[in-house]
């Protein structure tokens, strides 16, 4: 369990390889991570987990991303949750639907620590 400081970033990816280095990096820089493999995972812990952050891929097995996305932003408890899609696909469809289903970010793939530090940060002070 976070503690009471510490900031809580739910990350959802379905590839163990990029989730595993999301993990490392967001704990890296002294983030409370919590791994998912799938959007059904991720939706599992939001029934009652409610994180600082939600970072979503776009193409999961079971419920995709931008499904997570939509009910976290149709949520009374969560819809002032920052989101940041992730994904690799650059077409402007993806994007659209990003942005209509209320995410608050879309980035695409491969993203740096350093990058991805700034736009948390900037997500989460802004």
């Amino acid at each position: 369990m976070a503690g009471p400081d510490k900031t809580t970033i739910l990350v959802a990816e379905d590839n163990i390889g990029h989730l595993k280095v999301l993990e490392l990096t967001l704990s890296a820089y002294d983030y409370e991570v919590v791994p998912t493999q799938d959007g059904r995972e991720a939706l599992a812990y939001l029934e009652e987990g409610t994180p600082d952050l939600i970072i979503l891929d776009v193409n999961m097995p079971f419920v995709s991303g931008l499904e997570v996305c939509d009910h976290v932003k149709s949520d009374g408890r969560l819809k002032d949750v920052p989101v940041i899609i992730i994904t690799s696909l650059t077409d402007e469809k993806t994007e659209r639907a990003a942005k209509a289903v209320g995410a608050d970010l879309m980035v695409h793939k491969p993203i740096t620590g350093r990058n991805l530090r700034g736009m948390i940060t900037d997500l989460l002070t802004g």
